[in-house]
């Protein structure tokens, strides 16, 4: 998946995340970017990562860089 950052607290690591394909809002929990390049995130950056679902919300995971090829 891709999307653009929307809202990042790097205090935190939590944030929200906008997904290019249909606009909807996905949630970066603290902990999202562990084992990635990115060590914080800023407003407006576009990112490239998986989802996975819990209690009903999407979260991302695995962020990376580059294109995914998608």
């Amino acid at each position: 998946m891709q999307g653009v950052v929307k809202i990042y607290d790097p205090n935190t690591g939590a944030g929200v995340v906008v997904l290019d394909h249909d606009r909807s809002e996905v949630y970066l929990r603290a902990g999202s970017l562990a084992g990635s390049v990115f060590r914080l995130l800023r407003q407006g950056q576009r990112i490239i990562f998986d989802l996975e679902e819990s209690d009903g919300l999407r979260f991302v995971h695995s962020v990376r860089m580059g294109s995914d090829g998608r």
